[in-house]
């Protein structure tokens, strides 16, 4: 019978994730990091007419630098893509961040943007959560 070692007795560490909590109704995202906030930044969602969906998503991929196919080839630098063609990005509207102003993705300032994206490129797209709530 082999011996038991301590490293065998030692509890499993947590698993490392990342969730981004969007809230539509206050126009922000905290960022949650192994179960701690690290980051809470304002963003814009979709304005009247457009839709930003709600629900718990998983990273669909990811771009550095994308354009937009569907409005005008508008930049959307560290594009984390989550439910068919929304996304989390950074955007150059920064006078607009805080409030209703996209056509549905989570903009946001672009150097948050792109920690998002560090953080999601470090921890894995696999244990990375968006979560959109009203």
């Amino acid at each position: 019978m082999a011996a038991i070692t301590p490293a065998a007795l030692a509890p499993e560490p947590p698993p490392r994730n990342v969730v981004a909590q969007i809230s539509l109704s206050k126009q922000r995202m905290e960022v949650i990091v192994d179960g701690q906030t690290r980051y809470s930044w304002p963003v814009s969602t979709a304005r009247k007419g457009y839709r930003t969906p709600t629900g718990s998503y998983g990273v669909e991929r990811m771009h550095r630098r994308y354009f937009s196919r569907k409005y005008d080839n508008a930049p959307m630098p560290y594009a984390i893509f989550f439910h068919r063609g929304w996304a989390i990005h950074g955007t150059g509207d920064l006078r607009r961040l805080g409030r209703p102003a996209s056509h549905g993705c989570v903009r946001l300032h672009p150097n948050n943007a792109a920690a998002l994206f560090a953080l999601v490129k470090d921890y894995g797209r696999d244990n990375t959560r968006i979560v959109v709530t009203r």
